[in-house]
């Protein structure tokens, strides 16, 4: 969309110049240079004194804001009929399609900051009753209106509205919301801190289709539904990870049961938990809320500090954080499982240090991670699933750290100090495994696969893990491939089995779950 709108409005000199013959920098409510950077005053600048008009004057714009960007400011509004964008000087006009439209806009950014990639910016009414253009550059103007427009309806751009683009309100106040390349775990009350900021959220309801995490969540007032997808539509929660993809859901109300953290009607306090589901403890919400607003402030990428810190919330207000971050792992298959398979598999969500099965108890061990934020991914991935014939519970143990045997001491092989393995996925900074973080599923992710390995050959491989191999694809390059098991359980005794595998000339196999089906 950017790429449509980049090039308009670029070199308008002549007709800047006579919309602003009317002197706007110097009004009295203005301090703007030239640069409309210097005035400490923010949001909506004082419009009493100019008449409304469907008009609206637009400044202090970060650098390189684009079309796209300043049309999404007056889209819920109604109709956005005309734009002209004075680059060297961070400003732009937007005409919208009535006065009424233009004094709704107005009245709501008197309430509500506008921002633009983050940035505050002034907004007022013009002097201007409407936005007169040179052809060439408005029809340049209508071209961008109209593949905006397109765009929020799902269709393309067509030729038979150039006299006016009509942007549609938004359909619905439910938003669907998906989270890609969720390296943090994003909870309830996260999404409720992000989309807070644009209205009052009623409804939240989360679940996992399709490998991916997903959300529904109902503003009171469609606007406030539009108005948070044109800002956050791709946006990172945090640095370079959970990316939200955001349509309008077809739905139109929530019907929520349950207030617990999959659930939530904040418009009914009174309902119950559900069964087996924690209520929500409204000391440790309220916390969670207020911690969440100094996170997610900016709603822009956040450092990781500050990501890790959100994250791990919830391990913070229960006392359980710490460097370590160690899980408690229970309902193991005693018989089977071993300190190396725990290693691989909760490797996958995070970089394992030290696995101990305990010694009075061996369906149950403690596993420390590299922090609470590998922790906290591992316990939401990994609880519930199942691992040798049963399903596993991961919780959060109250120990900072697993200790090794005192030297000299036989444990039976049940402790083993994985520090120094070479096998860490996340070890190196940046590294792209971090982006290609799902829970477990029954496609897995195959590379560093020789060039003289056949289909036939890996079939064969995973065939033996005890499992039934369901649909295989290779990447063009062949070094990568998709392997579809016939069950999640299947799939992740064939990770646990088969990553690092030997294929021989040096080529270890990496395994890990996809968010693709075959």
């Amino acid at each position: 969309m950017d790429g449509i709108a980049s090039d308009v409005a670029v070199g308008v000199k002549r007709s800047s110049d006579e919309l602003l013959s009317g002197s706007l920098y110097n009004s009295p409510n203005s301090s703007v240079t030239a640069n409309g950077n210097d005035s400490k005053k923010l949001r909506v600048e004082d419009s009493m004194d100019s008449p409304p008009s469907r008009v609206i004057h637009i400044r202090k714009l970060p650098n390189e804001v684009s079309e796209t960007e300043v049309i999404a400011l007056g889209l819920p509004f109604g109709k956005v009929t005309n734009i002209l964008m004075l680059k060297g000087k961070n400003q732009a006009f937007l005409e919208l399609g009535t006065e009424e439209a233009a004094v709704t806009m107005v009245n709501y950014y008197t309430a509500v900051t506008p921002q633009v990639r983050n940035v505050p910016v002034f907004i007022q009414y013009s002097n201007h009753k409407e936005l007169k253009t040179d052809s060439a550059l408005n029809q340049r103007a209508q071209a961008v209106l109209q593949a905006v427009s397109a765009v929020q309806e799902g269709g393309s751009p067509s030729s038979d509205t150039a006299g006016e683009s009509v942007l549609t309100p938004a359909p619905s106040p439910v938003l669907r919301i998906i989270i890609d390349n969720m390296f943090y775990p994003v909870t309830l009350d996260v999404l409720q801190q992000i989309f807070s900021k644009f209205g009052t959220v009623m409804k939240i309801i989360t679940f996992t289709k399709n490998n991916q995490f997903q959300a529904l969540l109902q503003f009171s007032d469609p606007v406030n539904a539009q108005q948070a997808k044109l800002s956050l539509d791709g946006q990172n929660i945090y640095n370079s990870c959970c990316t939200l993809r955001i349509d309008f859901s077809k739905l139109v109300n929530l019907n929520v049961k349950y207030n617990n953290d999959k659930s939530r009607d904040y418009t009914r306090p009174e309902l119950p938990a559900g069964d087996g589901q924690p209520p929500v403890d409204p000391s440790v919400a309220a916390a969670l809320s207020k911690d969440s607003t100094s996170l997610l402030g900016a709603i822009s990428p956040l450092s990781a500090a500050a990501a890790a810190a959100a994250a791990a919330g919830r391990v913070a207000l229960s006392g359980h954080s710490g460097p370590g971050g160690v899980l408690l792992v229970s309902n193991l298959n005693e018989e089977m499982v071993t300190p190396q398979s725990l290693f691989t598999l909760f490797g996958v969500y995070g970089d394992v240090q030290r696995v101990k099965i305990l010694y009075n108890k061996k369906d149950s061990a403690l596993i420390q991670m590299s922090d609470g934020n590998q922790a906290q991914l591992a316990m939401s991935h990994l609880n519930g699933q199942k691992m040798y014939g049963k399903i596993i519970r991961v919780t959060l143990s109250k120990h900072q750290t697993v200790q090794l045997p005192r030297e000299g001491l036989d444990d039976q092989g049940l402790t083993k100090d994985f520090t120094s393995s070479p096998l860490h996925r996340f070890k190196k900074p940046g590294s792209k495994n971090f982006q290609n973080i799902f829970p477990p599923s029954a496609t897995l992710h195959l590379s560093n696969i020789p060039e003289n390995v056949t289909e036939d050959d890996l079939r064969l491989l995973f065939s033996n893990s005890g499992g039934t191999v369901k649909a295989f694809k290779f990447f063009q390059d062949r070094k990568m491939a998709l392997l579809q098991m016939a069950t999640v359980e299947e799939a992740i005794q064939a990770l646990i089995d088969l990553h690092n595998y030997d294929m021989g000339r040096g080529h270890r196999l990496r395994v890990s779950f996809s968010k693709s089906t075959i």
